[in-house]
């Protein structure tokens, strides 16, 4: 069982910069695929990154490739999110998944937290 908490949402003007990050219950983290899952108003949901459990492979959507870092601290239990160059477009609320299926967990993650909310401003 994994139990996921995120953090790090919030209020941002275009252009700017969030971190969020994500702390995981349990001692077997670094066997676990991470990734982060967003859905935005009226949206359907959509893959933003995913990272393997010892934190070497990484993947991206398209749309936050440049923009967007995953990355996780083993030790700590905790996986982040950075996001820089903020589009309106990002707005939605990031859930933090985990799977031992890194391929399972850009669709159907079988752990997920409460989510966090991303509004960016105009």
């Amino acid at each position: 069982q994994v139990q996921l908490v995120e953090s790090g949402g919030g209020l941002v003007q275009a252009g700017g910069s969030l971190k969020l990050s994500c702390a995981a219950s349990g001692r077997t983290f670094s066997t676990y695929a991470m990734g982060w899952l967003r859905q935005g108003p009226e949206k359907a949901r959509e893959f933003v990154a995913a990272i393997s459990g010892g934190g070497g492979s990484t993947y991206y959507a398209d749309s936050v490739k440049g923009r967007f870092t995953i990355s996780r601290d083993n030790a700590k239990n905790t996986v982040y999110l950075q996001m820089n160059s903020l589009k309106p477009g990002d707005t939605a609320r990031y859930y933090c998944v985990a799977d031992r299926n890194l391929v399972v967990i850009r669709t159907s993650p079988g752990y997920w937290g409460q989510g966090t909310q991303v509004t960016v401003s105009s």
